[in-house]
C-alpha cells in the first residue's frame, strides 16, 4: 500500500510541477470550472428535449439524477469514509504543490469532478451512442480533460481522480441501464445497450 501511495505522490509531482507551462496554467483552471462548461450542459439538455421530445425530458431527468448521485456519493460517502488529505494538506506534498486554485478544506478521495464528468460521459454513451455514433466518445475526452485538470491545478492526487472516474463510470452505466428499462431508450437501437 505504501508503494502505491508513493507512486501516487510521484505522479502528482510530475504532473503538477514538471509537466507545466504558462499556457496550461491559464487553460486548466478554466477546464475544471463548472461555469466554463455551463453552455455545454444547457446545450445537451435543450438538444435532447428538442430532438427526442417526451423521452428527452426523461433523459434530462436521468442525466441530472446521475450527476446528483455521483456528486453526493463521492462527497458524502467516499470522502467522509476515506478522509484522504488533498495534496495541499498532505505533509509530504504540501510544501511543493503548485496550487493554481485555492486549497479546498475537504478530503480528496475520490475526486467529485472526475466522478461527475465520467458519470455523465458514461450515461451519454449508454443512451446516445447509437444516435451520435463515434462522436459520443468525445464525452470521455471531455471527462478526461476535466480530470487531468484536477491534477494539474493541484486539487487531487492521481488515485483520487482514478477512483472518481471508476465511480462515475459505474453510476453512469447503472443510470443508462435504468433509463433503458424505464423509458425504453431514446431511439430503438439504444435498446441494445448492455
Amino acid at each position: 500500500m505504501q508503494a502505491l501511495l508513493d507512486f501516487d505522490r510521484w505522479l502528482f509531482r510530475l504532473i503538477n510541477t514538471e509537466w507545466t507551462n504558462p499556457a496550461s496554467d491559464l487553460i486548466f483552471p478554466l477546464l475544471r470550472n463548472a461555469f466554463f462548461w455551463s453552455p455545454v450542459y444547457l446545450f445537451l439538455l435543450f438538444f435532447t428535449v428538442l430532438n427526442f421530445k417526451g423521452r428527452g425530458w426523461w433523459w434530462c431527468a436521468f442525466f441530472l439524477c446521475c450527476f446528483a448521485l455521483t456528486d453526493s456519493i463521492s462527497t458524502q460517502i467516499f470522502k467522509e469514509s476515506f478522509q484522504r488529505l488533498r495534496p495541499c494538506m498532505d505533509a509530504l506534498t504540501a510544501a511543493e504543490a503548485r496550487m493554481l486554485i485555492p486549497c479546498s478544506g475537504s478530503f480528496g478521495f475520490v475526486s467529485s469532478h472526475a466522478a461527475n464528468h465520467f458519470g455523465m460521459a458514461m450515461f451519454m454513451y449508454g443512451t446516445l451512442r447509437f444516435w451520435a455514433k463515434k462522436w459520443i466518445l468525445l464525452a470521455f475526452l471531455w471527462a478526461a480533460l476535466v480530470s487531468y485538470a484536477q491534477l494539474y491545478v493541484g486539487a487531487h492526487f492521481p488515485f483520487d481522480v482514478l477512483g472518481g472516474a471508476l465511480l462515475g463510470v459505474t453510476i453512469g452505466w447503472l443510470a443508462a441501464k435504468l433509463f433503458k428499462k424505464i423509458v425504453g431508450g431514446l431511439i430503438a437501437e439504444s435498446d441494445e445497450f448492455e
